[in-house]
């Protein structure tokens, strides 16, 4: 009953293989290689137009090196108060950027409020030289509690960001366990919606160690500068067929949908059986694999006795995430746990 988080879970077996498969003979180094091409070619049919990518190992470096090309030292980057590269990746935006200043968003089940959004816009001017000007806007999709933004509320946020001349950042950790849960394809969810560049992981959805950096045609033309960046970091891997291969295997057959689509199911069967015991209350929509719960002390201790692992959240929730290796068994076990 691991319900600690989707990167607690084992790497698919497919991902695996493809990692063996990889290690056969000599390739280029540095991203240089065929299956890197045929990924970045793969990824170009997926979301249905041009594209560059760049792969890295961890979503806190593709974050932190993406927004670094779309905001100088000098800019501000707006976010949710809850963003990941807010609360989670300990400053690794601002020292990559070189500085920036992050400005946090306030909103409900931490969607950025568009009229706190519009609001800041207007009282942080681009031309006065006194005050950091707005730079670029990072959004999450799904966000860090689990909720979906629509096609509809995300223009409602990357309308007015570009009108002031701000970069968007869409932050795609979980981007499959979106698709898999909204139905919308992965070009209405990224460019068609206002991305100029994803953060497209895996890592928590099935691979090893999998991320990627997707740079869309409005921005191409930094790949360069962004390469550059990684390098300097330490982040430019030289045996990166490794981590393309992962990202293959994933992409065939449409594995990565299917992995999400089992790791959704398992979380709506958690939040639809703990919403039914008296006191246990669903602290935000289950749009994806998280489920966030206010949970009685009793039925908290009852859980963790039984074995159940799930974080407490700074809030007084406890989150529970399920992964594509959750089993039906383990969601039964602890239901019967929390109802007992």
């Amino acid at each position: 009953m691991n319900f600690l988080s989707d990167t607690t879970a084992a790497a698919h077996p497919a991902l695996l293989d493809a990692i063996a498969h990889a290690n056969g003979g000599y390739a280029a180094s540095y991203g240089n290689d065929p299956l890197c091409q045929r990924v970045e070619d793969r990824l170009k049919e997926v979301f249905e137009t041009d594209l560059k990518v760049l792969f890295t190992v961890s979503g806190t470096a593709s974050n932190a090196l993406a927004l670094s090309i779309l905001c100088p030292s000098h800019g501000a980057v707006l976010c949710h108060d809850e963003a990941h590269i807010h609360r989670d990746e300990r400053g690794a935006p601002e020292f990559f950027t070189g500085g920036a200043k992050l400005i946090p968003l306030p909103g409900a089940h931490a969607k950025i409020d568009p009229a706190a959004l519009t609001a800041t816009l207007n009282s942080w001017p681009q031309d006065f030289v006194h005050t950091t000007p707005p730079r670029a806007l990072s959004v999450s999709n799904l966000n860090e509690s689990g909720c979906a933004y629509t096609a509809g509320e995300l223009a409602a946020l990357t309308g007015p960001a570009k009108a002031k001349g701000l970069g968007v950042h869409f932050d795609g950790a979980r981007f499959a366990n979106l698709l898999a849960g909204s139905g919308m394809t992965p070009a209405q969810a990224s460019w068609k919606a206002g991305a100029d560049i994803l953060s497209l992981g895996a890592t928590k959805n099935g691979a090893l160690a999998a991320e990627a950096v997707i740079l869309f045609p409005s921005v191409m033309d930094r790949y360069g500068e962004l390469q550059a960046r990684q390098k300097r970091a330490g982040h430019m891997v030289a045996k990166m067929r490794y981590v393309a291969a992962q990202f293959e295997a994933w992409l065939t057959g449409g594995l990565w949908l299917d992995l999400a689509s089992h790791a959704n199911a398992m979380a709506a069967r958690l939040a639809d059986g703990l919403s039914a015991i008296e006191g246990v209350e669903l602290a935000h929509p289950v749009d994806g694999n998280e489920v966030f719960v206010a949970l009685p002390d009793a039925v908290a201790q009852t859980l963790r006795a039984a074995g159940a692992g799930f974080y407490q959240w700074p809030d007084g929730t406890a989150r529970l995430v399920a992964s594509w290796s959750t089993r039906e068994d383990d969601v039964n076990a602890l239901l019967d746990a929390a109802r007992a």
